[in-house]
């Protein structure tokens, strides 16, 4: 994914020995999830909402793109409380975030908006008066200086369920040979012992990178997690 929040994971895939194992592909988020379904790619760091989608799947190494709690870059942005919301527009680059947010609204919020799919970045400018929007990713940086509600979408999660949450993960349509497995898995936490040089090395105004790297972002795949990965792919069955 060509977001910030990947740069932790990816930073070891760019090195030896990995690198030289793969060819690294960047993209957002449901253009990945399709290219894996169309087998364009062997794994991909894909929306966990396309999981049930795939004949058949499996989850590579131990590393995600999870939150605790709150995520900061997935949020429902409007100037109006939810209540008077009547329209939301969905990000066209997620699907994760798009099936959390329609389980909200249902199941939880009570709301029931007219729903429109985004098509390109266009949509940003109709959050306004009483429609929303679902933003995610380093443009919910920009959309958090606009917009005067924020609705954090870890955040809730969390609060409904008390389990972490996993927007995405990294998955394969095949069972992978396991040295390469133990080395994919290695390539992802090195990043992870190298936040201050990421930082750096990517200067960003709209927020600190440090906080979101370390406070927002949760990225090993444990046993919480997949309970959590369980439950929302339960509720979106």
């Amino acid at each position: 994914m060509n977001y910030l929040n990947t740069k932790p994971l990816v930073y070891g895939l760019q090195k030896p020995p990995i690198s030289d194992q793969i060819e690294l592909i960047g993209d957002y988020p449901s253009r990945l999830a399709q290219m894996l379904i169309e087998n364009q790619i062997d794994v991909g760091l894909i929306p966990v909402a396309v999981i049930p989608k795939l004949p058949e799947y499996h989850i590579v190494g131990n590393y995600c793109i999870g939150a605790e709690g709150e995520i900061a870059s997935v949020a429902m942005f409007s100037e109006v409380p939810m209540n008077q919301v009547k329209k939301v527009y969905l990000d066209y680059q997620s699907r994760t975030s798009v099936a959390l947010l329609k389980y909200l609204m249902k199941e939880y919020w009570g709301i029931n908006p007219e729903i429109v799919e985004a098509k390109n970045e266009d949509y940003r400018n109709e959050i306004k008066g009483t429609t929303a929007g679902l933003v995610i990713g380093d443009r919910a940086f920009e959309q958090r200086k606009i917009s005067t509600f924020i609705y954090d979408l870890g955040s809730e999660w969390r609060s409904i369920t008390g389990l972490p949450f996993v927007f995405a993960a990294w998955v394969s349509t095949k069972k992978l040979p396991e040295d390469f497995v133990r080395l994919f898995d290695e390539a992802n936490a090195a990043g992870l012992r190298h936040i201050d040089e990421i930082v750096a090395a990517n200067p960003f105004d709209l927020y600190d990178l440090k906080k979101y790297y370390k406070l927002h972002l949760s990225y090993e795949l444990d046993s919480k997690k997949r309970e959590g990965l369980s439950h929302f792919l339960q509720v979106i069955d």
